[in-house]
């Protein structure tokens, strides 16, 4: 048994279940599927000046109070719901019981990118008043959910959710450059770019903003150093057949050791980061979950007004 398995497997790849990532495809292209449809039917009146839609055939059930803005207006509404179950199951035991953290972040991410789409759509692009506010707000909330995510995933945990410590991802580093000196695939020098990664004294140096700039960096040239490292050992044609690199070649030992590098090459960045995605992270939520609360006050009072005044 190698060192690298007396770690847990979470710890080192993480992986998602086969159902999970299912569910979650299945929920990306329900909301894709959804918010094309509507903008296939309804361009050509979303187009139109406010002063053209009243003469425009669609303009009785695309409205915000029409039939189909209404829909729009009651989805939007249920998005809204599933988007707020998330910080929910936190203070309900039953639904915290129900799957992992991690998980229903997907699923609260899903819903929080489709439903200010969902919204746009329902008030027929007009921004004005409790609604405008709300959705606004709604926008910051989703664009700060994403960089959230991003943060999140980038904080190692362990099987209880627990912070790890610096220790064990060095341990987990210095396994994983055993493993891929092993392989001998690679040598050092074509593995150096993939690995040339900030330390931990010039991450510290860096502001917050500039040190997430710089994490998105590398994890975004990661996959091009990849690509190259696999280009390297093939010939021509699996050169064409791998599109340069960024598909899987096929062969066991090339895809070992190109999986061990990107593990090696992510926990070196998560070393290097981890001080400061934690402050991060903690950082956010100070300015995420007010902004949240804000923006499920002004919804609210928008479905309020809207219902007093027979819109509904």
């Amino acid at each position: 048994m190698s060192e690298l398995s007396l770690f847990p497997a979470q710890l080192v790849a993480r992986p998602k279940s086969s159902l999970h990532r299912a569910l979650v495809t299945v929920a990306i292209m329900a909301a894709s599927i959804v918010v094309l449809a509507i903008l296939v039917y309804g361009f050509d009146y979303y187009w139109m000046s406010l002063a053209e839609r009243p003469f425009s055939l669609k303009h009785s059930s695309l409205k915000p109070s029409g039939q189909v803005g209404i829909g729009l207006g009651m989805l939007g509404f249920s998005l809204f719901l599933i988007i707020f179950l998330y910080p929910l199951r936190k203070k309900i035991p039953w639904l915290a019981k129900r799957g992992s953290t991690k998980n229903w972040l997907d699923f609260h991410i899903v819903a929080g990118c489709t439903a200010p789409l969902i919204i746009a759509f329902h008030a027929s692009f007009k921004f004005q008043g409790i609604a405008g506010m709300a959705f606004w707000m709604m926008v910051a909330v989703a664009l700060s959910g994403i960089g959230g995510r991003y943060i999140y995933a980038q904080i190692p945990r362990t099987l209880n959710s627990a912070e790890i410590s610096l220790k064990v991802l060095e341990d987990m580093e210095s396994s994983l450059s055993q493993e891929l000196m092993d392989e001998r695939i690679f040598s050092p020098t074509d593995l150096k770019p993939l690995l040339n990664i900030p330390t931990a004294d010039q991450v510290r140096e860096m502001s917050a903003f500039a040190a997430i700039v710089s994490m998105s960096k590398v994890d975004f040239s990661r996959r091009f150093h990849i690509a190259r490292l696999r280009s390297k050992v093939l010939q021509g044609g699996g050169r064409i057949r791998t599109l340069g690199g960024f598909r899987s070649s096929g062969n066991a030992s090339i895809e070992s050791a190109i999986e061990t590098a990107k593990r090696r090459a992510s926990l070196s960045m998560r070393i290097a980061y981890l001080a400061k995605t934690q402050q991060v992270f903690h950082l956010w939520h100070v300015v995420h979950r007010p902004v949240s609360y804000a923006f499920a006050v002004l919804a609210i009072l928008h479905i309020g007004v809207a219902i007093s005044l027979g819109f509904v």
